[in-house]
């Protein structure tokens, strides 16, 4: 890392600290400074990291980024094929709440849902008991960076045994050139709670900008959280988030992710399971072109009677590069643990790459774990099957494209998202002559 790079934003923190969210709470601000630290000193990561091995971040290094200042200028027309029916929904413009743009849906019972700012200011007490709980044991140059800077973001506090009816769609949308937007949100399911979460992630317009998005959640006994992430930013975004989560006995988690945009992205899920607890991470991922899509996701089984299910597609085409890492750890006393992990990708050209490492890490000896992992190309007979029916060739490998995805894409209970996945599917794919029905 440059020294100009590292004090461009030591500079921004100064520049910004007196304005960030909770600067009044000394907690808060001892955090900001040891996570500034540490980035100072370490920089983002590094291809030598064992972890981040295929992923060069030097593009991000060689640009700098600064937080939005004012209000940025979006209408609502705009975002109106990035809403999901039926949803509310807490709109981030640039890294910043946009209460014009959002539909808060109304408190009910100690039930929290609000930006990071306001929650710093009407519920400290709340927000320092859970914040940074999660990610304490995880170590990355791009979480102190997020602990440093981030500038708004989401809380969600749901108490023993309440259940939010609708979903909430947190929807972040970057409207400006070389902007740093950095979102930290946290989530808390108490006991017997249930909650749907929509995280979406837009770009408007062609100008490049780097996103840096934490998600803490917390999935407490009994609790039931679900989870879809869309990322679909312009061809020039830079993009990395991560949800770190903690899910308690008998707690369940179900996650999709679905990625269709950025230059250069990362993604990571990491979870750990309580006794009996249950998460599924699910997956697909397209990159057409020069793009870089890294799916790097991390199961860790800490006690009994752990189900974990993982299954993630990759589509490629030209010369895009794509990476999955899907780690699995039992540890000794996580014994009945049942884990299956698999990994499917479909390489459209002769140029597109893809980078695979499945781990299972088992140091128990009463489990059940397994993976698969598979790599091709669309078969020539499958197409000679369609064209003997009168399709032609073109036609026959979109089908086929097509048919691949959908697979994912008809795992989403809720047809509102369905729908909008599918309208960012159709956009992203490489394939023309398309129709929505096919899905």
């Amino acid at each position: 890392m440059s020294v100009q790079f590292k004090e461009h934003y030591v500079s921004q923190y100064s520049a910004l600290q007196a304005s960030l969210p909770g600067t009044g709470l000394p907690w808060l601000n001892a955090l900001r400074k040891q996570a500034l630290d540490r980035f100072s000193r370490s920089g983002f990561p590094s291809p030598r990291e064992e972890e981040w091995r295929y992923t060069n971040v030097a593009p991000i290094e060689r640009k700098l980024f600064s937080p939005f200042v004012g209000t940025a200028s979006v209408d609502s027309a705009s975002l109106a094929r990035y809403r999901v029916d039926g949803a509310a929904c807490l709109v981030f413009v640039d890294g910043q709440f946009n209460a014009a743009l959002s539909t808060v849906p109304e408190p009910g019972e100690d039930i929290v849902i609000c930006p990071m700012g306001e929650a710093m200011e009407k519920h400290p007490d709340l927000v320092e008991k859970h914040f940074g709980s999660v990610i304490q044991r995880e170590s990355s140059g791009f979480l102190s960076f997020n602990t440093a800077l981030f500038t708004d973001g989401a809380l969600v506090f749901l108490p023993e045994g309440m259940k939010i009816d609708c979903p909430l769609q947190l929807l972040y949308v970057s409207a400006s050139p070389d902007v740093l937007s950095t979102a930290r949100n946290l989530v808390v399911a108490q006991p017997g709670s249930q909650v749907e979460i929509i995280e979406s992630y837009v770009g408007l317009g062609d100008a490049g900008y780097l996103t840096a998005a934490v998600t803490e959640l917390l999935v407490a006994d009994d609790s039931y959280v679900t989870w879809s992430k869309l990322q679909s930013e312009n061809g020039r975004a830079f993009h990395f988030g991560g949800l770190y989560a903690d899910v308690g006995p008998n707690g369940r988690l179900d996650h999709s992710s679905f990625s269709f945009g950025g230059l250069l992205v990362r993604n990571e899920v990491h979870v750990d399971l309580a006794e009996a607890s249950e998460c599924s991470l699910d997956g697909l991922f397209l990159a057409t072109g020069r793009q870089h899509v890294d799916n790097h996701t991390r199961i860790g089984h800490r006690k009994p009677h752990g189900v974990s299910r993982e299954f993630y597609k990759g589509i490629l085409d030209q010369r895009a590069r794509g990476v999955f890492q899907g780690r699995v750890i039992v540890d000794q006393y996580a014994q009945k643990t049942d884990s299956e992990m698999n990994n499917r990708n479909l390489l459209l050209s002769s140029d597109a790459e893809i980078d695979i490492k499945p781990q299972l890490e088992i140091y128990a000896d009463d489990v059940k774990c397994a993976h698969g992992v598979t790599v091709g190309q669309i078969e020539d007979e499958s197409v000679f099957y369609l064209q003997s029916r009168g399709v032609d060739a073109v036609a026959a490998r979109n089908m086929l494209t097509f048919a691949f995805a959908n697979e994912m894409v008809g795992k989403i209970d809720r047809p509102a998202l369905r729908s909008l996945v599918q309208d960012e599917l159709l956009d992203a794919l490489p394939a023309t002559n398309l129709r929505k029905e096919w899905l």
